[in-house]
């Protein structure tokens, strides 16, 4: 699917008519991946590496383009249950124009930024800033199931609960590794900054974003290393849970035993006292309702 947009006034706007300077494709079919082949002489390997999700952050110079390839968070779905996940953007910044690749339709402009949009090279760092911004809120999203997890956790000894928390864990490891390969693909951005063409403001910009970048790969860092602690500490109280529920079957087995073996001797077909007694039955309820007072009483006594 093909989207067009144009450049109007500082700000990014679909342009009408489907023509404009920047062309969008959204999860590209054979036919449109052919067309980028042969319209703009975009590499093969680059074009499907734009929609690989386990490609890393990467920028290529061509003749006449600078591909780049970047991570953000795929749009997440009840379906996922609780997984979050990364894709791939593939931008390829043309002189005039820009073609950009996504795997699926995702917001890519919204929001505002602190420089105005006047060439392709500004549009890349909004497409880069917008990036950082959703790992960021999907972050906080994931600090919210965490929490809700935790207290659920805390009550159950339910193992999907904790599958859960290993699913959180796995996805703030693919974020970090995400985020992580920005970081180096904004390295190099700021390395061949007079190559690719920066302005001064495009160069303060982009210093914003590595500061942003690297906050958000701190976050990312703390959240995992929290999750991983957590999950450890929640299977000790889960363990711990347990063992007080087997302890408390244990006495309650041990102590109901005990007025049993009272009821159990007096039901032998033998000469037994109290047999010719008409109160024999009450008195052996009796007996067997001390035993096992004195059964939990000496339990507590030892606060077992």
């Amino acid at each position: 699917m093909l989207r067009t947009y144009a450049i109007v006034e500082g700000k990014i706007l679909p342009a009408e008519g489907k023509k404009g300077p920047i062309f969008v494709f959204v999860n590209p079919d054979g036919s449109e991946v052919a067309s980028l082949e042969s319209t703009f002489h975009i590499n093969e390997h680059t074009l499907q590496s734009s929609l690989d999700p386990d490609e890393l952050s990467r920028l290529e110079f061509e003749k006449d383009h600078v591909a780049v390839i970047l991570k953000r968070p795929k749009s997440y779905s009840y379906e996922e249950q609780f997984l979050f996940k990364v894709s791939s953007i593939g931008l390829f910044i043309f002189k005039e124009r820009m073609v950009i690749l996504i795997p699926e339709e995702v917001p890519l402009f919204d929001g505002k930024v602190s420089i105005s949009i006047q060439t392709m090279l500004d549009v890349l760092l909004k497409v880069f800033y917008r990036s950082i911004t959703h790992f960021l809120h999907h972050l906080k999203a994931i600090n919210r199931i965490c929490d809700e997890i935790e207290q659920k956790v805390n009550a159950s000894m339910e193992n999907k609960y904790l599958i859960q928390m290993f699913t959180m864990e796995k996805s703030l490891v693919y974020y970090l590794n995400a985020i992580h390969s920005n970081a180096v693909l904004l390295e190099k951005l700021r390395n061949a900054s007079s190559k690719i063409g920066f302005t001064q403001e495009n160069m303060e910009f982009l210093e914003d974003t590595v500061i942003d970048n690297n906050q958000c790969l701190k976050q990312t860092e703390i959240y995992s290393d929290i999750v991983s602690s957590m999950m450890d500490a929640r299977a000790s109280i889960v363990n711990n849970n347990l063992n007080n529920l087997i302890k408390t079957l244990n006495i309650w087995t041990i102590a109901i035993m005990v007025p049993t073996f009272v009821v159990s001797a007096f039901s032998m077909n033998v000469a037994i006292p109290l047999q010719k007694n008409p109160y024999a039955f009450i008195m052996i309820m009796a007996m067997a309702g001390v035993a096992l007072a004195a059964s939990l009483f000496f339990f507590k006594w030892k606060k077992w």
